[in-house]
């Protein structure tokens, strides 16, 4: 009886502890507006319609995802890598970034700034140092005091986001954030997904709108599909008004024009689930513009093996139809500090 007793009392004790956790969790969740403005400039930059834009997209997996990482929230047993590991990932990304800085525009996801899973290394403040000729734009996705899962070995710690780096002063920089979420408690400890607007005048008296986009990874595609009408209302206005858009980013689904249904009726991981984008989402004048030649994405299930890991293109841009592609091309680098690959175009504004 006093056994009883004792485990009854440790039983309380942990589902009190638990709950007063998870009342933590609500009261210090990030809650972001729908639209927040971050930038705004009363002397922004004209984007000469006449001359060709150099981007690039990349997300970075914070610089702890390289080629000997599998993850546990896809099916893989590790939560992060050694910090030596994560240093030679920062170094290679960092290095790749200044050879780069001849770009117009770079767009980055998975940029930590405080995280356990990284160290704590401030990864944007390094890139800023790195692109001293480049203004930089954070929006915030993920700021999570305490991640518990998995329970052995807890995430913790988590703040991250998009960047966007240009060398133009924008008109204006917004945070827009995607509809949706994941059931409470769970959402407590999920990303809040948005993407990232920044608006340039041209000198035809139109506004450049380039977009930095991060959907959702793990959901069944409903939230995705949300997102993406939310997206769509959004683009389809700007249009009408006759601006040039440009979106960037990893979208955690394929271009409508591929088809990956093998894929995911073979996939090693339940929570990620590859969903395409549907062929009738824009008009037909609507470029999806991909290197359809080399992966962006592989599936952290296990380490990399290449031939054997699952390679998918989920990183790409989308152009309105007066923007002009010019060229595309995704640096291989065999996902050796990433578990993403950067992609490089070269548009013209039609």
């Amino acid at each position: 009886m006093k056994t009883l007793k004792i485990s009854a009392k440790i039983i309380g004790v942990c589902i009190l502890l638990f709950a007063l956790f998870v009342a933590y969790a609500s009261i210090s969740d990030y809650r972001p507006k729908s639209t927040e403005l971050i930038f705004e400039s009363e002397s922004p930059d004209t984007i000469d319609v006449n001359k060709s834009l150099n981007l690039m997209i990349w997300n970075i997996g914070y610089c702890g995802l390289s080629d000997d990482m599998d993850f546990f929230y896809d099916g893989g047993k590790q939560v992060r890598t050694s910090k030596e590991n994560v240093n030679e990932n920062f170094k290679f990304i960092n290095s790749t970034l200044h050879h780069n800085d001849s770009l117009d525009f770079i767009l980055l996801q998975e940029v930590d700034l405080h995280s356990k899973r990284s160290y704590y290394i401030n990864e944007l403040d390094s890139f800023i140092l790195t692109l001293p000729n480049f203004k930089s734009f954070f929006g915030k996705n993920y700021d999570v005091t305490f991640v518990p899962t998995p329970p052995t070995n807890p995430l913790g710690r988590v703040k991250s986001g998009l960047v966007s780096f240009t060398e133009f002063n924008p008109k204006s920089v917004t945070r827009f954030s995607f509809p949706g979420n994941y059931s409470w408690p769970v959402k407590l400890f999920m990303l809040d997904r948005c993407f990232l607007v920044k608006r340039f005048p041209t000198n035809n008296q139109k506004e450049l709108i380039v977009i930095n986009t991060h959907n959702s990874a793990y959901d069944d595609g409903s939230l995705k599909k949300q997102q993406m009408e939310y997206l769509k209302i959004f683009l389809t206005a700007e249009y009408e008004k006759g601006n040039y858009i440009i979106v960037g980013g990893d979208w955690n689904q394929n271009p409508p024009d591929i088809d990956y249904s093998d894929i995911k009726e073979n996939s090693p991981t339940k929570r990620f689930v590859l969903n395409p984008i549907n062929k009738d989402y824009l008009p037909d004048d609507w470029t999806w513009f991909y290197d359809s030649e080399n992966p962006t994405n592989r599936y952290l299930n296990a380490p990399f093996e290449k031939g054997k890991t699952i390679t998918p293109i989920i990183d790409f841009y989308l152009m309105s139809p007066n923007i002009f592609p010019e060229y595309i091309k995704t640096q291989d680098y065999n996902f050796q500090y990433s578990d993403h690959q950067p992609v490089i175009s070269k548009v013209k504004l039609k």
